[in-house]
This record gives C-alpha cells, structure tokens and sequence, in this order.
C-alpha cells in the first residue's frame, strides 16, 4: 500500500492505516533518510493510539516507552547511533520485539538479523515537497 502525504494533516490518513496493520503485526519498522519524517510520524500514530505523554525521539536512550490506553505499553527505538547488533542484544532488545507490546523502530536496518520474521515495513521516500509512505508485511 502507498499513501502520499503533502502536509502533517495528510498524516493522519498514514497513522490509520498503521494503526489498522497493528492486528497483523506489533513490529513496525521505520525506514527512511535522515530528516525524513520517521519520529515525527511515530509521535502521530502514538497520538492516534491516545498516548499522553510527549513522543519524541530515543536517540541517546535507544528506547522510550510510552501506554496506550487502547493498545497496551509501546515501545520507540531509535538504533542510529549503535555500532553493531551486539549493542542491541546487551539492551535486551529480543526480549522487547517478543513481546506483547508495539515496537515501533527507526533505523532497523543496524539491527536487521534481530528483527522478527514478519513485521510491518514503513518506508518513507521525499518527493519534492511530498512524502510518500509505503507500507508492506515482511
């Protein structure tokens, strides 16, 4: 699926859709340049679910928990800034991706041979002064 956003307005219609493929699969990764838009649109879907707290990206931390009262505990990463896989495993990152919770998560390729087998992709390309949001099962 591909949705084509112009505006954060037009965001809205992409977090639905990610909200609905929520069912399928709880791993959502994030994949895109940098400046491309992924915290921003994790800090939507997270508004979408009725998160309170303020979203914001885990650069530093590597993760950020935040509850939905809907969807349960979710869980932000965010893996630019680790080196190896290794790094990851220490944090315990298997442990969060089995589990009940959402993981939503920027730069999943630094951790690509941890990922489950099937997860939700969400790849955001810069056209022009457009995003354009594909969406597929793995």
């Amino acid at each position: 699926m591909q949705i084509e956003a112009a505006d954060l307005q037009q965001l809205d219609a992409v977090t639905a859709e990610i909200a609905k493929q929520l069912k399928k699969n709880r791993v959502v990764c994030f994949v895109g340049e940098m400046g491309a838009g992924k915290t921003t649109l994790i800090a939507k879907l997270c508004n979408q679910l009725g998160v309170k707290d303020n979203v914001s990206s885990p650069t530093f931390s590597l993760v950020n928990e935040y509850l939905s009262p809907s969807e349960g505990t979710i869980f932000h990463f965010d893996f630019y800034r680790i080196t190896n896989e290794e790094e990851a495993l220490d944090m315990g990152v298997e442990e969060y991706l089995y589990s009940p919770a959402i993981c939503c998560i920027e730069w999943p390729e630094k951790i690509e041979n941890l990922l489950p087998v099937h997860y939700l992709e969400v790849k955001i390309e810069q056209k022009q002064h457009n995003r354009i949001y594909k969406l597929r099962h793995v």
